[in-house]
């Protein structure tokens, strides 16, 4: 089996790759990214060794490379996106040309390429937008951000390969846990990281506003799943837990992670958003296997934070 992973030096992308190096029913694996955030771990602290995987640079709205990289190629996972950030409403442009249209020329790259089989989509909670009840797959999306509008586009062109290919729209929780590729920006990873360096957490607005969260392993052992098993083109929601914002803070304040942390609260006055999404329960039969409770999970987080620092 050949493999395709659009954004495969990213924070979820670099997990996969090193789980995949390890799958004996994987012949190859192509890491497809045009290196935007100057992450450079998947080469220098991965411990994968050349020959599995390979690293191919380019960009999505590149079609004639986008040939070249998919002959041959099985499965596509594609992750490659300009990621939401807490600037949710700036560069609206690079949403739109990277979300939206980069996804477009991925898939139409993937109907020339006969030899592609499955396609696994890589998109958001974001694009339910704000709601004050839990939502699932059957509730009309209505993004309220020019990222969660940018992925719901990109769903739009994933949705053309329903009848051709095994398809499948893994609308993903915030990503949470300790990674090769690390990103901060996630408010779990946030808080611990501020935590763990600090000693203290901001938490933005009243910290009523829940968010659906999966951990990054989790995401992983997902997205193996789909890559190695057969399945009906859908859309999934991928979350695991549904926690208040002010829930993680003291969460993380917990007598076993950090309990000395103090805790900030800053623009009190804001509304913002509330997504709580029912878990999928074809998600959670997957990942009955890999169940584990978010405490042990950020426990396990903090020993890999602090091993990290001891290591370096």
């Amino acid at each position: 089996m050949k493999i395709l992973i659009t954004g495969g030096a990213g924070y979820i992308g670099t997990e996969l790759a090193i789980a995949l190096n390890n799958v004996d029913a994987v012949d190859s694996v192509v890491v497809y990214d045009n290196l935007a955030r100057r992450n450079y771990n998947l080469f220098l602290h991965s411990e994968i060794k050349r020959g599995k995987v390979r690293f191919e640079e380019g960009e999505l709205l590149d079609s004639r490379k986008l040939d070249a990289v998919l002959q041959d190629i099985d499965v596509v996972v594609h992750l490659g996106a300009r990621v939401e950030s807490r600037l949710i409403n700036a560069s609206h442009h690079l949403y739109e040309q990277i979300n939206n249209w980069g996804t477009a020329e991925v898939v139409y790259a993937v109907e020339r390429a006969k030899s592609v089989k499955k396609f696994i989509y890589s998109s958001s909670i974001a694009v339910y937008g704000n709601a004050d009840k839990p939502v699932n797959r059957k509730v009309e999306p209505f993004p309220r951000t020019y990222y969660g509008s940018s992925k719901l586009r990109g769903e739009a062109h994933v949705q053309r390969l329903f009848d051709e290919k095994q398809a499948a729209i893994l609308r993903l929780g915030n990503v949470y846990g300790y990674g090769t590729s690390f990103r901060k920006d996630p408010v779990i990873n946030n808080f611990m990281f501020d935590a763990s360096f600090k000693g203290k957490i901001k938490v933005n607005g009243k910290g009523s506003q829940k968010r659906g969260f999966i951990h990054i392993q989790k995401v992983v052992n997902t997205l193996k799943h789909f890559i190695l098993s057969d399945f009906a083109s859908d859309v999934f929601d991928v979350v695991e837990h549904n926690l208040s914002v002010y829930e993680v803070a003291d969460l993380i304040k917990d007598k076993t992670i950090y309990p000395g942390c103090e805790m900030q609260f800053v623009n009190q006055h804001l509304e913002l958003r509330n997504i709580e999404v029912m878990p999928d329960e074809r998600i959670t039969e997957i990942l009955k296997p890999f169940s584990r409770s978010i405490s042990d999970e950020m426990k396990e987080f903090k020993s890999q934070l602090e091993n990290s620092c001891k290591q370096g």
